[in-house]
């Protein structure tokens, strides 16, 4: 991992980022009241077939290391990912603002998809796995998640950067 500050012109430290993902670690939930101004939303931004971005929220976790999400297969966020699965995901927290670019890939593990089904009911969200074992299902989702199921995707980070919005302050890119 190359880590670069970007905030050493004002004399500020770079952001560690085991303090980072320690901190994702803890959770973002996005019921009212969870964080952020109220709450966190995890912004995902896809490429559209011309090139410009498409940005929507989704319901993120950050489990074994990586960003996790899930949305239907057939809404423009999942079209754009099996066409090109570069995406970047924004997500502010007390702490910070983050930034993770990289790619997204569908996950179909059994095994997998249901820890992280485990993951988001107790994150709030009562999801569970759905016949296939290989995506999920629940009562509700968010509105631009479309229909279920909804697969898991996972995004590999090539590169994050952080704002820090706390003392001392600082901002740091790295790139994996």
């Amino acid at each position: 991992m190359d880590t670069r500050n970007l905030a050493d012109r004002y004399a500020l430290p770079a952001l560690d980022w085991s303090s980072v993902t320690d901190r994702l670690g803890a959770g973002f939930g996005q019921a009212p009241g969870a964080g952020g101004p109220d709450r966190h939303t995890t912004w995902l931004t896809t490429l559209d077939p011309d090139g410009g971005p498409h940005v929507t929220a989704v319901g993120a976790l950050w489990v074994d290391g990586c960003l996790w999400f899930e949305t239907g297969e057939t809404t423009r966020k999942g079209r754009n990912l099996a066409r090109d699965p570069r995406c970047t995901a924004a997500i502010s927290t007390r702490e910070f603002d983050l930034v993770v670019a990289g790619t997204a890939e569908v996950v179909t593990e059994r095994d997998t998809v249901a820890r992280l089904a485990a993951a988001w009911a107790e994150d709030g969200w009562p999801c569970e796995v759905d016949e296939s074992g290989t995506a999920l299902t629940a009562p509700f989702s968010a509105p631009s998640a479309g229909g279920p199921p909804w697969a898991v995707y996972r995004l590999t980070a090539r590169s994050a950067h952080a704002v820090a919005t706390v003392e001392p302050g600082g901002a740091t890119r790295w790139t994996f």
